[in-house]
Formats: structure tokens, sequence, C-alpha cells
């Protein structure tokens, strides 16, 4: 049993804190809003009122948030998870944030005589939920293995890619291979449709032939039957496709299919689409194509 700390409990921190705390760990918790931890208060989890206090009491801190402006909330000032660490520590953070910024703070953690891993995940709700997300890790190696065996009661894979920083390089690499892929398959549904082809028995084709892919088979689907709750929402793809960017523009790497899916992200946002699940894009071409909305 190791004494965690978590902060940041909404769709997919939420679960991952579950399921430490089914692994038979004391788990502290704190989110923005009480009301969406209240079911994992009843299961065992110890609330507390600020991630500083969460700090104070946890071995190893987890976090998992939307933005880099929430992570500086939740880390900085007398209320932050910075102000209540303990040396010796580890603080794992998981949201997909800017690498660099991500950097600056590791090194404000290891200035406090702890140390800081950037872990962010590939994989949705049902993941999440499932303990099958595939982890990246970056930081220090001592401090990775540390919490491996934490890290594998949420991922069936879990891999060390280098120092503080990196594994949020690889989490953008993957985000905008899956913007696109999203972006192609539904141009091809659409094509298909459009040639008179029933669009569900095109998803079908597209899904288990050669360009199938995990994420294709689990989302290609949810094109024609959108999930109530959002697995990961547009605002929150387009959030990191322009992370993307940003490092690209940097490092004088051309992204250009990562620029139409700005594009076409930007749009969606602007056509009301920003909370549902980022499968939304499809809605966007089909109404450029003047197919009726799914979601109308």
């Amino acid at each position: 049993m190791t004494a965690i700390g978590f902060v940041g409990l909404g769709a997919m921190g939420g679960r991952i804190a579950g399921r430490l705390l089914d692994a038979g760990n004391t788990v502290y918790g704190t989110n923005r809003t009480r009301s969406s931890a209240e079911p994992l208060v009843e299961r065992g989890m110890i609330w507390r009122d600020s991630p500083r206090e969460v700090a104070e009491q946890a071995e190893v801190i987890f976090s998992m948030v939307t933005d880099g402006a929430a992570l500086e909330a939740i880390t900085r000032g007398p209320e932050g998870i910075l102000a209540g660490l303990r040396p010796g520590s580890v603080y794992v953070d998981m949201s997909t944030v800017d690498p660099d910024a991500s950097r600056e703070l590791a090194e404000l953690v290891r200035e406090l005589g702890s140390a800081m891993l950037d872990a962010p995940v590939s994989g949705s709700v049902p993941a999440a939920q499932e303990g099958t997300l595939a982890i990246m890790v970056g930081g220090d190696a001592a401090a990775f293995a540390h919490v491996e065996p934490l890290l594998r009661q949420l991922g069936r894979t879990v891999t060390h890619v280098g120092e503080n920083g990196k594994a949020l390089m690889v989490k953008l690499a993957v985000n905008i291979s899956l913007a696109a892929q999203m972006i192609a398959f539904s141009e091809g549904v659409l094509l298909a449709e459009r040639g008179g082809v029933d669009p569900a028995l095109v998803i079908e084709v597209l899904t288990s032939s050669a360009i199938g892919s995990p994420m294709l088979s689990v989302r290609g689907p949810l094109v024609l039957d959108r999930p109530e709750q959002a697995w990961f929402d547009v605002k929150l793809m387009h959030k990191d496709i322009g992370l993307a960017l940003a490092q690209g523009r940097k490092r004088e790497v051309p992204l250009p299919s990562t620029a139409l899916a700005n594009e076409l992200f930007t749009a969606a946002r602007a056509l009301g689409y920003g909370d549902q699940d980022m499968v939304a894009v499809f809605d966007v071409l089909a109404q450029l194509a003047g197919r009726k909305s799914v979601a109308a």
C-alpha cells in the first residue's frame, strides 16, 4: 500500500484514481468541484480541500487537468501542490500540456528535494476505466522505477522515454496522428456514402481493412452513434493540436496535416461541437458536403 495523492478528478482522472483506490492504496484527493469526487469518497478516497493538503499527505502525487493554466493553478501559490510537497516524494503529472512549461515545473520540484515525472496517457475514458492506457513517462529514471508499479495498475503499456518533457513530445505525436486519421477516415466514409454505400457498412469495412487501427476500431462506429459523454472532446484535441503546432514552429518541423486538422477542429468548435467527442469532426466535413449533421 502506498499513500497516494490525486488532484483533478474529472472524467479521466477520476477513473484513474478509482483504479489506484481499488488496488488497495490509500488515496487522498481533491478536485475543483467536490460533487464529481463524491463517488470516490464513498468508495474510500480521503477528501482534502486543497492540492497543498493532498501533497502533504502523500508519498506519490498524481495530477490530471485540462491544460497549462489549470496545471499552474493546482501547483503554484500557497494552496498549490508545490507548497505541500514532502522532500523525497514523487509528483506525476498526467496532463497534456506544453513540454517546455512541464520541464520548468519539474525544475521547481527538484529544487524542493522531490522529483517530477510527466506521464501523459494515450487512451480515452473506457481505457482509463479498464486500466488499459498506454502511458509515456519522462523524467528521472530512479523516480520512474519508484512509481512504475503504480503506473502498471493503470496502463497496458508503460514506457520511460527519457528526460522531463520527452513523454509530452511523444503524446503530441500520438494526438496529431489521431486527428489526421479521424479526418481521413471521415472523408472516406462521406465519399463512399455519396457513392451510394450505407455508411454503417463503410465503417465496418474500413475498420477491418488495411487502414484499421485500435483508434478507428473503437471510434469509427461513434461517427454514427455519438457517446453522450465525450471520451476525448473536440476542445481538448484542439488544444493538443495547438501545442504540437507551437513545438513544430519552435523546432522547424513542418506539420501540414496538423495545420489542416487545426482548421477543421477550429470549425468544429465554432459550430458548437467543443464539448462533444472528437469524432464530431465528421459532422464538420459532412456539413461542408451538404449532408445533414448526425448530431442535428
